[in-house]
């Protein structure tokens, strides 16, 4: 996409140009229009936010409601109306409700059982690594990057090993949002699927209740109505999806860069120490969150200017929000070393109460991998150097991750 001097450059976000390159479009919003009014691909009058300050306010505005049920027919006609099987859960809730059922989750993420989780991670990381081939290339998304976190997700909640490849392959076609009705049937099978599987999962985590997350939640449900049934298995979906795809395009994101900018690399394979910097980085200059999760306005909302209606829809860019140079200094400049991001500026992970429950265990997972595969395999390179990188082609800019990423370990 060139840069244009129409701020309604904003509702061609899914075109493949912008795709392969969004920053030259944001950084023209966020000089131009900050708060830009667009009509994405299913019609609804949007608001897009690009500013770091006003995202991060955004973002924790009880204005901007993250409750589904009070914007049902514009939900509906977004995703349709299968989805509201699956939706029941905190993300899609404001106060008290969002308090109610983070508060029964956040058991399963507290520092000391996410650091219990060291030792699992490092032996699937391993593993993954052995398994894979040397010197031919391959892909590494597929062979690594989803794995690893899929599976962690898959041992904290308790999916048995045999079962958890169709709960990726569900999984993974809810996430491939599109509009056409070909699409939107592909997404209801699967969120079907996914509905009876959890459903059944916990109805065995009921009778036969074992050492995980879902058992516990269970537990809680049963034992004082903490969760109703529908919130119970919503629950369950949303700790898969959200705990797998943004961490495995974390980790793709963070290989393609540091792959791109070799005198990062170096200093982070001198200084192992560098790592926890690294990802912090990756997730300010080029994180897996393209957009939060959308908001509707219960009441007109201002911001730079602008005036958001109510009943409008709000997505929050945080791509944008994180090269802001209002913010940081020299945002478009890849560093590990970056001093604002030891207090952690950057949103990656969200603000407010809604701020990203699984970010330790991400954090985690992210680093574990790099440094296990960079250690490994210090000569670590791209299949071909010359390739453009392969990033997502989506109609919904959820995700900004790679579809592809061909490596050779010890070329």
């Amino acid at each position: 996409m060139t840069t244009t001097q129409d701020p309604a450059a904003a509702a061609e976000r899914c075109i493949p140009e912008f795709r392969r390159n969004p920053h030259p479009v944001y950084e023209h919003l966020r000089d131009n229009q900050p708060v830009c009014p667009m009509k994405p691909p299913h019609g609804i009058d949007t608001y897009l936010i690009t500013r770091y300050e006003d995202a991060r306010a955004a973002l924790s505005d009880p204005r901007l409601s993250k409750d589904m049920y009070g914007a049902m027919d514009a939900y509906r006609r977004i995703f349709g109306d299968s989805s509201v099987a699956l939706d029941d859960h905190m993300l899609n809730a404001d106060a008290p409700k969002h308090t109610r059922l983070r508060k029964l989750v956040n058991s399963g993420f507290t520092p000391r059982r996410v650091e219990a989780l060291r030792p699992k991670i490092q032996g699937i990381t391993d593993m993954l690594l052995d398994a894979c081939p040397k010197r031919e290339a391959f892909d590494l998304l597929p062979a690594f990057a989803f794995p690893l976190p899929i599976t962690v997700i898959c041992e904290l909640l308790g999916v048995p090993e045999d079962e958890r490849s169709d709960v990726q392959t569900w999984s993974t076609t809810v996430a491939q949002t599109g509009f056409s009705e070909e699409s939107k049937r592909a997404q209801q099978q699967a969120e079907e699927s996914l509905h009876r599987y959890f459903s059944d999962l916990i109805a065995r985590k009921r009778s036969h209740p074992e050492e995980d997350l879902l058992s516990a939640l269970t537990e809680a449900r049963d034992k004082d109505g903490g969760l109703t049934e529908n919130e119970l298995v919503s629950t369950a979906f949303l700790l898969m999806f959200a705990g797998h795809k943004t961490t495995a395009y974390l980790i793709g994101n963070a290989v393609q860069h540091l792959l791109s900018h070799p005198a990062q690399l170096r200093a982070v394979q001198d200084d192992p120490e560098l790592m926890g910097r690294a990802v912090e980085e990756v997730l300010r200059y080029d994180g897996s969150v393209e957009s939060a999760t959308f908001r509707f306005a219960t009441e007109d909302v201002e911001m730079s200017g602008t005036r958001i209606p109510k009943g409008s829809l709000v997505q929050i860019a945080i791509t944008s929000a994180n090269r802001d140079p209002r913010k940081f200094d020299s945002p478009d400049e890849f560093d590990v070393s970056r001093p604002d991001n030891a207090q952690n500026a950057h949103i990656g992970f969200g603000n407010g109460s809604h701020y990203c429950l699984g970010a330790p265990l991400a954090r985690m997972e992210t680093q574990i991998a790099l440094t296990s595969l960079l250690g490994r395999f210090p000569r670590l390179a791209f299949a071909d150097p010359a390739q453009e990188p392969a990033w997502l082609q989506v109609p919904f800019p959820a995700f900004r991750g790679l579809s592809a990423l061909p490596v050779v370990l010890e070329p």
